[in-house]
């Protein structure tokens, strides 16, 4: 599924950006959150025929509503970068930064993850990983 997830973001991020060039970055990514909440608010009356999950999750602590508020950021930047830089450049760049961030959520548990051991092999993959982003950027 992640695989699958990755693919879909490469997608979506030519999709926002040929949409974002029509009618504007912030409208697109307007449009596209309200398509996406559309879609989740759907998927969970499917699977669960309720919505209560949705009135139990604004009672958790709002540093959780991150998760929301950083979605619609990371849509914004691949909408506003991928027309501009490519579409496999703005997606190189996406996935440096997530792993540099993951790796340390991991190695030293932060955000209530249990902590992983930042192996060399980790780091030499997000080494490689960012000069591939470099790469990319090069034209």
């Amino acid at each position: 599924m992640s695989v699958s997830a990755g693919f879909a973001g490469s997608i979506q991020a030519a999709v926002l950006g040929r949409l974002g060039d029509r009618v504007g970055t912030v409208e697109a990514v307007g449009f596209s959150t309200l398509v996406a909440g559309a879609t989740g608010i759907l998927v969970l009356l499917v699977a669960r025929r309720s919505l209560a999950g949705v009135g139990t999750s604004f009672h958790q602590p709002l540093w959780m509503w991150l998760g929301g508020i950083l979605s619609a950021f990371i849509v914004l930047s691949i909408t506003f970068a991928a027309p501009k830089i490519g579409v496999a450049a703005a997606i190189g760049l996406v996935i440096t930064g997530n792993l540099v961030v993951a790796a340390l959520i991991d190695r030293f548990g932060w955000l209530g993850v249990t902590p992983i051991p930042l192996q060399w092999t980790r780091v030499v993959g997000i080494l490689l990983l960012a000069g591939g982003a470099a790469l990319v950027l090069r034209k």
